[in-house]
C-alpha cells in the first residue's frame, strides 16, 4: 500500500486541501487504515469526478481505492460483482461485447462504481430505471469498526449508505443488476427548441417512447429565445437498425465507442482559456445554430451516447484558476415557474454558462440524501470567480428550497448547511444513524464538516 501526503480537489478544483493518501490493495490494507485512523477520520475517494469536496478530508486521512479494480464474470441471472474502484467506463468497455450494459449510465464514465452508489447517480433514463443503487443487490462496506458487513437492499444502513457520499463507511465491492443489449449502437433523436417552454413541451410530449432523455439549454439567450436549447433522446439499436456491412461486430463500441475521443455534433471545438460572456454567448450561438431542426434514426457508438461530456476531459481547465462550480437543482412537476425564473436570471447576469443540462425524474430513490426526485433537473457549471457568484447561488438556492426543490449533495462545493437541512428532510434520520453506528465520526469530509451531515 502506497502513502503520500497531497493536496485534494474535486473536479471543480476550488478550495484544496491536504491530506494522507493511502492507497490499498485489498480489503485488508484498507480495514487497517480505517481502524488506525487519526482524529481527523477518514473519506473514500474514487477518481476525483466530484467536482466538489465530498472526497476530500482537511488534515485526516483520504482512501484512494483506485487500486481496487476487478470485475468478476457474468451470471446467468445478469448480475456481476465489482470492486469500488471500478470506473463505470471500463466496466462498460467489459460488459458490453458480451451483450451486458451498466445499470445505470451517467454522463461521465470516470467514476468509480463506489463513487456511482455514494452519490446515487441517475443516468439519462431515471423516469424508468431510478439511480445506480437501485440496481445493487448487496454491497462490501467496511465500517467504523474496522469490520467489512454484507449490506442488502431494504435495509436503513443500505439507504443511508445510497447517495450518503462515503459518511456511512467505505464501499470496497458491490453486486449489480446488468441490462441486456444487443447492440452497441443507440438510435438518436435530436430536435431544437425555441424557448424553455418549448422545450419542456417537446420533453413530455413524448412520454417515455424513448428511454433516454436529456437537453442542452442555452443559458446565455436572451428575450423570446430564453431556455432554447437541443433535446437529445436515444433507444438502444437492434441489429436491424445497423448497416449490413457492420452487423459481424454487433457489441464492439468501436472507433469512437466508450474509449475513443469525439466530439459533440454540431458542436465546434472549445477554445482554451476562461469562457467569458461574449465568447460563450458566440459558442452558444454556433452550437444551437449548428443542430438540426428535427433528425431521427441517427446511430451513435453506446459510450459516444452516454459519456459525451468525456470528449472534453480537460474541460475544468476552461474556467481559470479559480476553477468552477456545478450547480445542480430540482424541482417538482408543478414549480416549472421556478425552474423559468431562475433560468431568467442567470440569463439576465450574463453568466459565461456552456454547459447546462436538463434532465426529467421519475420516482424518488429510497436514500436518505438522495438526489433525483419526480420533476426537473438543471446543472450548469459556472466559472468560481464570477463577481458576486456565492451570493448569487445563495438566493437560489432559497428560491429552489422554497418550492420544495433541492441542489445536488454530490456535486456542491459552496452551500450554506441551513439550506441543507431544508432541502433534505431525511437528513436528522442519517444523522442519527451515522450517530448509532459510528459515534466517533470515523468518517468525515470536507463536505460533512461543511454542511454538518
Amino acid at each position: 500500500m502506497s502513502v503520500d501526503t497531497v493536496s485534494l480537489t474535486g473536479w471543480g478544483r476550488t478550495a484544496p486541501t491536504t491530506a494522507v493518501r493511502f492507497r490499498p490493495r485489498t480489503h485488508e490494507e484498507a480495514a487497517a487504515v480505517v481502524r488506525g485512523r487519526g482524529p481527523r477520520g477518514v473519506i473514500a475517494r474514487g477518481l476525483g469526478r466530484s467536482p466538489g469536496d465530498a472526497a476530500q478530508n482537511a488534515g485526516g486521512s483520504v482512501l484512494d481505492l483506485t487500486g481496487l479494480a476487478r470485475i468478476g464474470g457474468v451470471d446467468a441471472a445478469g448480475t456481476v460483482r465489482c470492486d469500488a474502484g471500478v470506473s463505470l467506463e471500463r466496466l462498460l468497455r467489459v460488459l458490453l461485447p458480451l451483450g451486458w450494459l451498466p445499470p445505470v449510465v451517467p454522463g461521465t464514465g470516470r467514476v468509480t462504481v463506489g463513487g456511482a452508489i455514494g452519490s446515487d447517480l441517475s443516468g439519462l433514463d431515471h423516469r424508468r430505471s431510478g439511480s445506480f443503487a437501485r440496481h445493487v443487490s448487496a454491497l462490501e462496506l467496511l465500517t467504523a469498526d474496522g469490520e467489512v458487513r454484507t449490506v442488502l437492499p431494504g435495509t436503513a444502513l443500505f439507504d443511508a449508505t445510497a447517495g450518503g457520499l462515503g459518511l456511512t463507511g467505505v464501499i470496497l465491492g458491490a453486486t449489480l443488476r446488468l441490462r441486456r443489449v444487443a447492440t452497441a449502437l443507440m438510435s438518436v433523436s435530436t430536435e431544437r427548441a425555441e424557448d424553455l417552454d418549448d422545450l419542456l413541451a417537446r420533453f413530455t410530449a413524448g412520454g417515455d417512447r424513448l428511454p433516454y432523455a436529456s437537453a442542452w439549454i442555452d443559458l446565455m439567450a436572451r428575450g423570446r429565445a430564453t431556455g432554447r436549447g437541443i433535446l437529445t433522446r436515444g433507444e438502444h439499436a437492434t441489429p436491424d437498425m445497423r448497416p449490413a456491412h457492420a452487423r459481424r461486430t454487433l457489441l464492439s463500441s468501436g472507433p469512437g465507442g466508450a474509449r475513443g475521443r469525439f466530439r459533440l455534433p454540431g458542436c465546434p471545438p472549445v477554445p482554451s482559456g476562461l469562457f467569458g460572456p461574449a465568447s460563450a454567448a458566440l459558442y452558444n450561438e454556433f452550437r444551437y445554430r449548428g443542430a438540426s431542426r428535427s433528425r431521427a434514426g441517427e446511430l451513435r457508438p453506446v459510450g459516444a451516447f452516454f459519456h459525451a461530456a468525456d470528449a472534453f476531459p480537460d474541460a475544468n481547465l476552461l474556467y481559470g484558476r479559480g476553477g468552477l462550480v456545478r450547480y445542480r437543482f430540482a424541482v417538482g412537476h408543478g414549480q416549472e415557474e421556478t425552474l423559468h425564473r431562475v433560468v431568467r436570471r442567470i440569463a439576465a447576469r450574463r453568466s459565461p454558462a456552456v454547459r447546462a443540462v436538463l434532465q426529467r425524474f421519475g420516482a424518488a430513490d429510497p436514500g436518505g440524501l438522495s438526489f433525483a426526485a419526480p420533476g426537473w433537473s438543471l446543472a450548469l457549471d459556472l466559472p468560481a470567480a464570477l463577481p458576486g457568484l456565492a451570493r448569487f447561488l445563495d438566493d437560489v438556492d432559497e428560491e429552489v428550497a422554497a418550492a420544495g426543490g433541492r441542489v445536488c449533495l454530490a456535486k456542491d462545493s459552496r452551500m450554506r448547511p441551513e439550506a441543507a437541512a431544508a432541502m433534505y428532510p431525511g437528513l436528522a434520520d442519517f444523522r442519527e444513524l451515522r450517530a448509532r453506528l459510528d459515534p466517533t465520526e470515523a468518517f468525515r469530509s470536507d463536505l460533512s464538516r461543511r454542511l454538518g451531515l
